[in-house]
C-alpha cells in the first residue's frame, strides 16, 4: 500500500508584512516539499531605476516599504556618495545612524511585542495579549512611537524620509529637540529592561533548532553597531562589502515572486539580529549586555525562535545607543552638519548597512551624467527565505517524529512561527527579474 500524501496549507499568512503562504506536501511522514509562496506583486525598483538621476533614486527607493524607508534611503546614499566620491561629516554619519536607532526600534517593538509574543504566550493576536498583559503592550506602543518620533525629528517624516540628501540633510534638527529626543530615551530604558523578565520567563521550543550558517557586518571600531564595511560568516569567511557578490548569490524559484539567496558555496544562510549576536554579541554594552546575559544564558544557540529575544537585546542597544548619539550630537558644532559638496561622475558605488531585518545591500553605477547605468539591491528577507524553508522542514520533521498523531492546526501553527521568527518584509523582498 502506497503511503497516504497529504498536504499542508496556510493561504495567508497573519502578522508579517506583506503577503505570503505556506505549502507542504507530506507522503507518509516524509516532508516532500517546502515553500514559503511570496505572491506579493513584484515591485521591479531596479529597473525602475535605471536612468533616473542620481538625485531622484532616495525618494523611490524609499517608497518600496514603508517599515523600512529610512534603511532603504540611508543605504542608498551611502552607495550613491561612494559613487561621486563623497565623504559625509562625521555630524551627518550620527544623525544617520541615529535615524536607523529609530528604524530599528519602531520595527523590533512591533515585531517583539505585536507579532511574535503572542505565539509563546498562547494567544491569537496582540489585542487578545492586551487583556493579560495591558501594561507592556501599552509601552510597546509607546517605544514603537518613540522610534517614530526619531525618525520624524532626523527624516522630516515618520515614513519615506525627505530630509536626508547625499552628502547632508535639508535642515538639521534644533538642539532642544535632541535634548528632548534624549530625555525620552533614556527614560524608556528602564521599562524596557522590565519587559526582558517577561520575554525571559517565556520557554522557547526547539522543534525547528538546527545548525546555522550566519552572516553579518562586522561593526566598526569594535563596538556593537549597524555600520560596516566587511561582511563576515559564522564559518570564517569575510570580504569587502563592495566584493559582495563574491560570497552572495541569489537565484529565483517558481513558486516565489522573492528571489532566494545562498552563499557561494550553494549553502542557504541567516542574517539579521540573531546571526548579528552570533558573530558580534562580544561587543555589546551597558544594559544592553545585561539583556544578552540574562536572554542568552549559555550564548547563541542556533534556533530561530530565539531571533524575538535577539530582537529585544538590540532593542536595548538602540535605545541606550540614540541617547547616547544625542548627547554626541548635542556637543558637535552647529555648522558639522554642512552637506559634503561633490562633482557628479560616473562611478560604482556599493554599501551595505545592518537594517532591523539583516544586511541590506544597494548597487549603483553612474554615468558621466550621474545617471543611473544599473542598479541592484539585496534586502534581508531575500536572503533568508531558503533558510526559512530548511528551518520549516525540519520544523515538521521534528514535530512528526516527537508526535506521531499531531493535529494539523498545531502543524500549522509550527510553520507560521518558524516564518515570524524570521520577521519577514515581503514588500521589500518582491523585485524578482526572471533569469535568463
Amino acid at each position: 500500500m502506497k503511503p497516504h500524501a497529504r498536504t499542508i496549507t496556510v493561504s495567508h499568512l497573519a502578522r508579517i508584512e506583506g503577503h505570503g503562504g505556506i505549502h507542504v506536501r507530506l507522503v507518509g511522514d516524509v516532508v516532500h516539499e517546502v515553500n514559503m509562496d511570496v505572491f506579493e506583486g513584484s515591485r521591479y525598483y531596479e529597473a525602475l531605476l535605471k536612468g533616473k538621476h542620481f538625485l531622484e533614486v532616495q525618494g523611490i527607493i524609499t517608497r518600496v516599504c514603508a517599515i523600512c524607508s529610512a534603511s532603504h534611503t540611508v543605504t542608498a546614499l551611502s552607495a550613491l556618495e561612494k559613487a561621486l566620491g563623497v565623504e559625509p561629516a562625521e555630524h551627518v554619519l550620527h544623525l544617520r545612524d541615529l535615524l536607523e536607532l529609530g528604524a530599528t526600534i519602531e520595527s523590533h517593538a512591533l515585531h517583539v511585542f505585536a507579532l511574535v509574543l503572542p505565539d509563546f504566550l498562547g494567544f491569537e493576536s496582540v489585542i487578545a495579549m492586551s487583556a493579560k498583559h495591558p501594561a507592556e503592550v501599552a509601552f510597546a506602543l509607546k517605544l514603537k512611537q518613540l522610534g517614530n518620533r526619531v525618525q520624524q525629528l532626523i527624516g522630516g517624516r515618520a515614513i519615506h524620509p525627505v530630509n536626508l540628501l547625499v552628502g547632508g540633510f535639508g535642515r538639521l534638527p534644533d538642539p532642544a529637540d535632541v535634548s528632548a529626543l534624549r530625555d525620552a530615551l533614556r527614560a524608556a530604558l528602564d521599562p524596557l529592561m522590565g519587559t526582558v523578565e517577561l520575554v525571559a520567563s517565556v520557554a522557547v521550543p526547539d522543534w525547528p533548532a538546527e545548525p546555522t550558517l550566519y552572516m553579518a557586518l562586522k561593526p566598526q571600531q569594535d563596538a556593537y553597531g549597524f555600520r560596516g564595511d566587511v561582511l563576515c560568516t559564522s564559518r570564517g569567511e569575510s570580504c569587502a562589502v563592495e566584493r559582495y557578490a563574491d560570497l552572495v548569490r541569489e537565484y529565483t524559484v517558481e513558486h516565489s515572486h522573492a528571489k532566494h539567496s545562498a552563499l557561494g558555496s550553494g549553502e542557504s544562510y541567516m542574517v539579521g539580529s540573531l546571526a548579528r549576536l552570533k558573530l558580534w554579541g562580544q561587543f555589546l554594552s551597558g544594559r544592553a549586555r545585561e539583556g544578552f546575559q540574562r536572554l542568552f544564558p549559555d550564548g547563541v544557540v542556533d534556533n530561530v525562535l530565539l531571533n524575538g529575544r535577539a530582537q529585544l537585546v538590540e532593542l536595548i542597544h538602540a535605545v541606550e545607543r540614540g541617547a547616547e548619539l544625542c548627547d554626541a550630537l548635542l556637543a558637535m558644532p552647529a555648522d558639522g552638519g554642512k552637506a559634503a559638496e561633490y562633482q557628479v561622475q560616473a562611478g560604482r558605488g556599493v554599501a551595505a548597512r545592518e537594517v532591523p531585518r539583516g544586511t541590506l545591500f544597494h548597487e549603483y553605477v553612474l554615468d558621466d551624467d550621474g545617471r543611473v547605468v544599473s542598479a541592484n539591491v539585496i534586502t534581508p528577507t531575500a536572503q533568508n527565505l531558503a533558510n526559512v524553508e530548511r528551518d520549516m522542514r525540519r520544523a515538521v520533521e521534528t514535530l512528526i517524529a516527537r508526535e506521531p498523531d499531531i493535529r494539523e492546526q498545531r502543524l500549522k501553527l509550527g510553520l507560521e512561527m518558524v516564518v515570524r521568527a524570521y520577521d519577514p518584509c515581503i514588500s521589500c523582498a518582491v523585485h524578482v527579474v526572471r533569469d535568463g
